[in-house]
């Protein structure tokens, strides 16, 4: 009982001398949605973050991302796929930048235009 006793409490003081995690940074969320059914195709929609493909989309689909603050780049592109159709073309879409602030929540969805795909600011909905 006494030996158990005296374990509990070296496990309790070592929890307490242990360093506490503390983020470098903060961060900001953003995120992706394909819930419209704005842009009139199957084909899965590449996200790509500072040129690195982050996510993949299908229709009525959104994703999340937890980012440092700060500038991000953000390009769309049709995916190669098993539809028919589904070929990403020649020439990469222009990227959109944001500016990002710390404990930011943006959503921003999917639309299209006359020059294609693009990132809209759309409502949280909650």
């Amino acid at each position: 009982m006494r030996c158990s006793f005296f374990a509990l409490v070296g496990l309790m003081s070592l929890s307490a001398a242990a360093p506490q995690a503390i983020a470098a940074e903060d961060y900001a969320v953003l995120i992706i949605s394909r819930e419209r059914l704005e842009v009139p195709t199957t084909c899965e929609i590449g996200l790509y973050i500072q040129d690195q493909l982050a996510g993949r989309l299908f229709q009525e689909e959104s994703t999340s991302f937890n980012l440092p603050a700060g500038d991000v780049s953000l390009r769309l592109k049709l995916l190669p796929g098993q539809s028919p159709g589904c070929l990403p073309g020649l020439l990469a879409p222009p990227a959109q930048n944001i500016t990002l602030k710390a404990g930011d929540v943006r959503k921003l969805r999917i639309a299209q235009g006359p020059d294609g795909m693009y990132l809209k600011a759309a409502e949280l909905g909650y």
